[in-house]
């Protein structure tokens, strides 16, 4: 399969072929059905991350029994697996100095 480059932004789960359209953090080549899968792990995200802006809403779910945030965490793993797998040299360094491999949010 035909690989293409693509520019990831992390922080809006924006995936781009354009290095000048808006910033980003990861460069990476990849098929079409690499860019599919990693979408779907950014749409995952986004309805995780909106199921747990509603579960903070309720006072009588805790705070540590959050699975939504266990959804998360483990989808960003997924997602910098598949980053340093398909990024380039630079990708790959970041993502292994800073430990994104074993992602944990705090």
């Amino acid at each position: 399969m035909l690989k293409k480059t693509y520019y990831i932004s992390l922080a809006d789960g924006e995936i781009s072929q354009s290095s000048t359209a808006s910033s980003w953090n990861y460069k990476i080549e990849a098929t079409d059905e690499e860019i599919v899968q990693l979408r779907e792990h950014f749409d995952q995200i986004y309805s995780s991350d909106w199921q747990g802006f509603y579960r903070a809403h309720t006072p009588y779910v805790q705070y540590h029994y959050d699975p939504d945030n266990d959804a998360i965490d483990n989808t960003m793993q997924q997602v910098f697996g598949l980053i340093h797998q398909l990024g380039d040299e630079e990708a790959k360094k970041h993502i292994e100095e800073q430990g994104l491999l074993n992602y944990k949010r705090n």
